[in-house]
Order: C-alpha cells, then sequence, then structure tokens
C-alpha cells in the first residue's frame, strides 16, 4: 500500500497558496461556504509562499475552489498538487 493509500482509496490534495495572512482566512471562509471541505495548513517545505500557510483541498475540487476564490476576490500564488 502506498502513502496515499487508505482502505484501497487513494486521496489526493492540492494546495492553494495565497499572497498574504490576510487571505488565508477569506479565502478558507469563502471556500466553506461554497461547500469546499478545506483546512488551512503550514506550506510544506518544498514549497513557498509570503504567508507561511495555504489552503489544503481535494484535488477534485479545485476547478471550482479557484471560480470561488477568484469570486472572493482572493490573491493566489499557486496551486500544487500533493
Amino acid at each position: 500500500m502506498t502513502s496515499n493509500e487508505q482502505g484501497g482509496t487513494s486521496v489526493q490534495h492540492a494546495v492553494i497558496l495565497v499572497h498574504s495572512a490576510n487571505h488565508a482566512p477569506k479565502a478558507e471562509k469563502a471556500l466553506q461556504q461554497a461547500g469546499i471541505t478545506c483546512k488551512l495548513i503550514p506550506v510544506p517545505r518544498r514549497l513557498s509562499s509570503d504567508c507561511g500557510v495555504c489552503l489544503r483541498i481535494r484535488r477534485a475540487d479545485q476547478e471550482t475552489a479557484l471560480r470561488v476564490l477568484e469570486k472572493a476576490r482572493v490573491e493566489i500564488e499557486g496551486v500544487h498538487e500533493i
């Protein structure tokens, strides 16, 4: 079993990096209000961010999440699959 498998189901996530610490809670709130499960986490060491936190979402929600954040006027630095 690989480290991404639990009970035979592959769990894949993406992280959304935001430009500042002020954008992180705004982004989290917008995603939650849209029904998208997300979690604020420290930026993985292999990535960088000005604020040091990012949002982890399911990869399946990535396109919808980006539309929600654009509508909420949350500036993002990038999206990375993990």
